[in-house]
């Protein structure tokens, strides 16, 4: 490589880099601040169908049907539905015997995937809004009608809770870390209009906007929102409506969610690719930058890191530049290779940063040669019944 052409890579790359994870916020939280689209919540009490799909979740399943079954919500107007995944492990028995007149067991003998089971409940729900969330969360009082109150004046077709972490300790201290960066942008994208994605753990959406995701989807909680937006609804955040989650305690479990994430992500350009041409769909440009851009960013720090290395001897500022470089990796593979250094912010984040962008780099690996990406696996370090989209 020529030293102009590595120069360029450097700079292109870092540029890259630098957008997506700092240019984009701040363009959104300048966006948000002096454009802001404020909407106003009204007290609303419809109908609610709580949609859950399962697969092996004995062990969530009592404590999340009390849960919703004691929420602080009319009991006349909220119902619940589940459907069982292939569950191998006592749950769909078990959710048979709980059935009754506001709790409908769905049992799918074999798995189909998280998406298939979703399209039945949704098939089968009445309620005037459908609730959509995931054995392991925790609802925080309130939440349901605080979700109504967003919907309520109809400009909002779909709204996401807010996904918060009940420890965050050790490992899990990164996953919060990247967590509340990652809560921060979407408030914006929402204070300034639609966010690109819902948390799976907590979203509704009002039953006659509802698209049915198509079987096999991994990433239903971004392809609802991106149909809802296209047809010209938007979709907002509401962050009186908290589900509690309980963060995966090692990599490996992490890994693997996060893996499954980005995979799906793939999947959904190869089923959608308009969603990155410029006037096709009314957030193409906050998808592209939120989205697709970070699954490129494995590339562009390995690119960036080459054409330094290159570079190292062409001047200070190049040198100094790979030392910072190379000094930011040995940080970070320290944080995670020893989950006690990740105390330290500076180690917690740069540890965040490298796992995120392995993990982009394994899902799009996972996504060319895996076709069953779309059923789920448990988590045990978690004790889910589920996997989190």
């Amino acid at each position: 490589m020529s030293q102009w052409l590595a120069v360029a890579v450097l700079w292109i790359s870092l540029a890259l880099v630098a957008y997506t994870y700092v240019g984009y916020p701040v363009l959104i939280a300048l966006l948000a601040r002096l454009r802001p689209r404020p909407l106003k919540r009204v007290p609303w009490e419809p109908t609610v169908t709580v949609c859950i799909a399962m697969h092996n979740g004995l062990a969530e399943l009592d404590r999340k049907l009390d849960g919703l079954l004691g929420h602080d919500y009319p009991a006349d107007r909220l119902s619940i539905i589940v459907v069982s995944d292939g569950s191998t492990d006592g749950s769909a028995e078990h959710l048979q015997a709980r059935a009754g007149p506001r709790v409908q067991a769905i049992i799918e003998p074999q798995r189909r995937g998280k998406t298939a089971c979703l399209r039945r409940a949704i098939e089968a729900a009445t309620g005037e809004v459908l609730l959509f969330t995931d054995m392991r969360q925790r609802l925080e009082p309130g939440s349901v009608r605080a979700l109504c109150a967003a919907l309520a004046s109809g400009e909002v077709k779909a709204v996401s809770g807010a996904l918060r972490f009940e420890s965050a300790d050790g490992y899990a201290a990164s996953v919060d870390a990247y967590w509340r960066y990652e809560s921060a942008l979407r408030r914006n994208e929402a204070r300034s209009g639609s966010v690109v994605g819902v948390t799976g753990a907590i979203y509704a959406v009002r039953r006659h906007d509802m698209p049915l995701p198509p079987p096999g989807l991994v990433l239903d909680d971004v392809w609802v929102p991106m149909q809802i937006a296209a047809r010209g609804g938007r979709v907002d955040i509401e962050p009186g409506a908290i589900a509690w989650d309980r963060p995966s305690q090692n990599a490996s479990a992490e890994a693997a969610r996060k893996r499954r994430t980005l995979a799906g992500n793939w999947q959904l350009l190869r089923l959608w690719p308009g969603l990155l041409m410029p006037g096709r769909h009314p957030l193409w440009w906050r998808f592209l930058s939120h989205k697709f851009l970070r699954l490129l960013m494995p590339m562009a720090l390995v690119t960036a890191f080459v054409a330094n290395v290159i570079l190292c001897r062409a001047g200070f500022l190049y040198f100094s530049l790979l030392c910072a470089q190379v000094l930011a990796y040995i940080g970070a593979l320290a944080g995670i290779a020893l989950p006690a250094l990740r105390r330290q912010l500076p180690l917690r984040l740069a540890a965040a940063f490298v796992e995120m962008n392995l993990y982009a780099l394994a899902g799009f690996i996972d996504f060319l040669r895996q076709r069953d990406a779309h059923l789920w696996q448990t988590s045990a370090a978690a004790g889910s019944g589920e996997g989190k989209p």
